[in-house]
């Protein structure tokens, strides 16, 4: 047992070590040729921000082992990034730019919808599985905080860099067709997520075998994680005219969201609870036979 405590701890520090070294080089990246505050880049103080608000937080959440506040915390990280590299752009620039206001309000609406949601079905269920045995260990804890700063960081790193420049270009076709994408991307999850609140109030009450499989539920399995992704990646759109040198690492932005997703912590953990849940059950294995996981398609007429 304590082997497997300290095995937990290792991998834990190890993943908090990797994190900020993450952090770090992306701070270096992100940083080239933008606006500075002292020595520091703009957009190097917004890294560090991020980081240090989930630790903030974190510290009265382990001591009252709750995850209430983590989404919520994500969701107000975004903001105050944007909030400290808009202000800081104005004192330096004296004006605020079109392409940076555009990329603001964008990622302010997504942070405003999702956290708000996020916050109120916590609320609601009182806990959330994913760190049910995660707070119980300071270190596994500690970390699922740090990988949320790394989170923010990485998925904002694109609109970050411009927002934390100096002059910008005038809009142009770019930055149309990424505001195209991310208004795709964002109806499409905000439109799955109030699909899936709605089927979970009218099932909780009643057959716990059902699971939804209406809407754009239909199409694909995972239609809210398909809207994130096209979202960010309109966001990378945006940004791709604006940036230079060591800053077009930032537009791993949304491949960074698409492996999270995919490939780690989002759909695979999804999958393996739901096949869990209802595996075995002939219209769940017909559903998932069917249904894609992700790209959607058109579902057969019953």
């Amino acid at each position: 047992m304590a082997k497997s405590a300290g095995r937990e701890k290792l991998e834990a520090l190890a993943a908090i070590t990797v994190s900020v070294l993450l952090g770090f080089l992306l701070a270096l990246a992100g940083g080239q040729g933008g606006l500075s505050l002292g020595p520091i880049s703009v957009f190097a103080w917004g890294v560090l921000l991020a980081f240090g608000l989930q630790w903030l937080v974190f510290i009265p959440s382990y001591i009252w082992r709750t995850e209430r506040f983590y989404d919520l915390t994500g969701s107000l990280t975004y903001l105050s990034l944007i909030a400290l590299s808009l202000s800081l752009s104005y004192q330096q620039m004296g004006k605020f730019q079109p392409v940076a206001l555009l990329l603001a309000g964008l990622v302010s609406i997504w942070a405003l919808r999702l956290g708000s949601f996020l916050f109120k079905r916590i609320l609601n269920t009182g806990h959330d599985s994913r760190f049910e045995s995660l707070k119980q260990s300071f270190w596994s804890f500690l970390m699922a905080w740090t990988l949320q700063g790394l989170w923010v960081c990485f998925t904002l790193s694109a609109a970050l860099a411009v927002l934390s420049k100096g002059a910008l270009q005038a809009p142009g076709l770019l930055t149309l067709l990424g505001s195209l994408l991310w208004v795709l991307g964002f109806g499409i999850e905000a439109v799955a997520d109030a699909q899936k609140e709605r089927f979970r109030r009218q099932a909780s009450s009643s057959d716990t075998r059902r699971f939804i499989q209406t809407g754009l539920w239909a199409w694909s399995r995972h239609p809210n994680y398909l809207g994130e992704i096209l979202l960010w990646t309109g966001i990378a759109v945006i940004a791709l005219p604006h940036l230079q040198g060591l800053q077009f690492f930032t537009l791993l932005s949304p491949v960074f969201v698409t492996v999270l997703l995919t490939r780690i912590s989002g759909i695979p953990m999804l999958e393996t609870k739901a096949d869990e849940r209802w595996g075995g059950q002939a219209d769940y294995e017909a559903y998932k036979a069917c249904t894609p996981i992700l790209i959607p398609k058109k579902p057969k007429s019953s």
